[in-house]
């Protein structure tokens, strides 16, 4: 079966620092898979590669066996099947809510405002935001931002969604609701790489935690190993970091 992402050889220069040195691994449709290392390992890096927000120096990367790294690739209709929610929240300012899910899905996938709005509404309510759909951002806490956000990437009804630490910048409190409605995601089967340091959800959610530092990927595999018993000693001593904090 195509793997939903497959990356192969990857390397990114920014300059003379190399960011990513030679990843390789696969998402299988349905998988969960969570990308955890210390600030400045490439994980960022890597996810924005996955639909071309950065330029690759080589490798390639296979979207549902599509490579979305050919410099002859459709990558607006690629990224159509890439969902992304990234650590800030991103929304028009001066759009409410609705019109923050309409707008790419009029200019981008072409459907009328009566089938994007009856779209809206639909992710709105699966995220618990229908209340807040004639909002505008401002009055919205960060929590509900960003589950706006997500509900933004849903209307565009990706195969797959990317996740670039999407609690990190809120208060604590206002995280659960992010998780809950990525676990909800998972539950109904959707592709999902997530860049965390939400260690509890990795171990909750994931089927498989890949563990990066320096721009490699140092180990993977299932949660209750890479997590509890990890083989590497730069796995243990960040995660001792992390848990410790």
């Amino acid at each position: 079966m195509t793997p939903a992402i497959e990356i192969n050889d990857l390397h990114k220069y920014f300059g003379d620092l190399e960011v990513l040195k030679g990843i390789d691994f696969e998402v299988s449709d349905g998988e969960v898979v969570c990308i955890i290392g210390p600030s400045g390992s490439g994980k960022s890096t890597l996810l924005r590669c996955v639909n071309r927000l950065e330029e690759s120096t080589s490798g390639t990367i296979l979207i549902e066996g599509e490579d979305i790294t050919d410099p002859d690739a459709d990558v607006d209709h690629l990224r159509t099947r890439i969902g992304m929610v990234f650590q800030q929240f991103n929304l028009f300012p001066h759009l409410d809510v609705v019109h923050n899910l309409t707008i790419a899905q009029t200019k981008v996938l072409k459907r009328s405002k009566k089938e994007a709005g009856e779209i809206a509404h639909d992710v709105l309510e699966r995220v618990g935001l229908l209340d807040k759909i004639h909002e505008y951002p401002i009055r919205l806490s960060g929590g509900q931002q960003q589950r706006v956000a997500i509900a933004r990437a849903l209307a565009m009804n990706p195969d797959m969604m990317l996740f670039d630490e999407p609690t990190s910048s809120l208060d604590p409190e206002l995280v659960g609701e992010v998780l809950d409605v990525m676990r909800r995601l998972a539950r109904d089967g959707m592709t999902m790489m997530v860049v965390t340091h939400e260690m509890s959800f990795a171990i909750e959610v994931a089927d498989r935690v890949v563990f990066m530092d320096d721009g490699v990927v140092v180990e993977e595999g299932l949660p209750s190993v890479v997590l509890q018993e990890p083989k590497t000693e730069r796995a243990r001593r960040f995660l001792r970091m992390v848990i410790d904090k």
